[in-house]
């Protein structure tokens, strides 16, 4: 069959069940690229894509312009960068000398969603296999993120406020996932096959996760789930080190509402959280430790910080639009 039959069959076949069709899934479908590679170059473990790819650019070009071709003819056609399931929500590369926008080609039915309007991958944590430690900061973690080629920590991609939600109760995962402004997928590498993973559980905020139990306590399995919950929660607490890293924080900030200073001290007691007050530094009551988190707490509960990283919005953006709202919080309690 010919290279342009076997395209429009497949970008027929495709559009044809959800009203809309992208051309890397044709490469994905004409067996060019596997999707493995795909979802590793979305998870920023591969870049660029081309690294995956089967077949040179010339043959690349060929198809892309049946599928421009095709799409152009009774269907919205439009260009949109893939992004990556990274904290920065960077636009992905398909090669490394040139910009490819035949790539990003997507078309759609009149009466479908544009194609334009990709879904934000989900964020994708996982699981170290083995002893791990961050390249940006050296400390360890039992969590990893890949970020342009580097293995970070849940402190450097500002994930360690969330919880973590263990897979099998899909209306739990379901309705925590919902909750959360912030979430992330936590999957585990197979050992044994390269490039399979398997989803172990979600990250999701304490607050959702509690809405989320709150809704299925008709359930007698999950009010059995909450108890064991609640005994591992205070097995786990810190009351002393509690105590002491509350009264740092009214020391620094004053004016801090006494039930917050606790809120903050009690989230960074958690024997094994790997969170900034269970460092060297913070067990030690390092003002910069105490400080740095207040200032995540007030990142992650004053601010919509969480909401613009879920958007799209690049890391560091983010953190430059909410910086004078920190600084006002921070104030008003000093």
């Amino acid at each position: 069959m010919q290279l342009s039959t076997r395209v429009r069959t497949i970008a027929e076949t495709l559009v044809s069940r959800r009203g809309r069709v992208s051309f890397l899934e044709v490469l994905v479908e004409l067996g060019w690229v596997h999707q493995k590679n795909v979802d590793s170059w979305r998870r920023g473990e591969l870049d660029p894509l081309s690294k995956a790819v089967s077949v040179d650019d010339d043959k690349l070009l060929e198809a892309a312009e049946v599928f421009r071709l095709w799409g152009g003819s009774g269907f919205n056609l439009n260009t949109a960068p893939h992004v990556s399931a990274t904290r920065d929500r960077r636009a992905l590369r398909f090669t490394a000398d040139r910009d490819t926008e035949w790539v990003h080609l997507r078309c759609s039915k009149a009466d479908a969603r544009p194609a334009t309007d990709e879904k934000v991958p989900d964020l994708v944590v996982l699981e170290a296999r083995e002893e791990f430690r961050c390249e940006e900061c050296g400390s360890p973690d039992e969590w990893l993120m890949m970020d342009a080629g580097a293995a970070i920590c849940m402190g450097c991609a500002d994930l360690d406020h969330l919880v973590f939600l263990k897979a099998g109760n899909a209306t739990l995962s379901r309705r925590a996932r919902k909750e959360s402004g912030l979430a992330a997928i936590v999957v585990r590498p197979d050992p044994r096959r390269r490039n399979r993973i398997w989803r172990v559980g979600i990250l999701v905020e304490p607050a959702a996760l509690d809405r989320a139990e709150q809704q299925c306590l008709d359930d007698e399995e999950l009010r059995a789930r909450r108890r064991v919950k609640d005994a591992e929660r205070r097995e786990l607490l810190d009351e002393k080190f509690m105590g002491q890293f509350a009264v740092e924080i009214r020391l620094l900030f004053p004016k801090i509402p006494a039930e917050r200073a606790d809120a903050i001290a009690r989230h960074t007691a958690l024997r094994g959280s790997g969170r900034v007050g269970r460092s060297a530094a913070g067990r030690a009551l390092d003002e910069r430790a105490v400080r740095h988190a207040v200032v995540a707490s007030v990142r992650h509960e004053d601010t919509d910080y969480d909401a613009l990283l879920m958007k799209g919005v690049p890391r560091q953006e983010a953190r430059d639009r909410i910086w004078q709202r920190i600084d006002e919080v921070l104030t008003s309690w000093s």
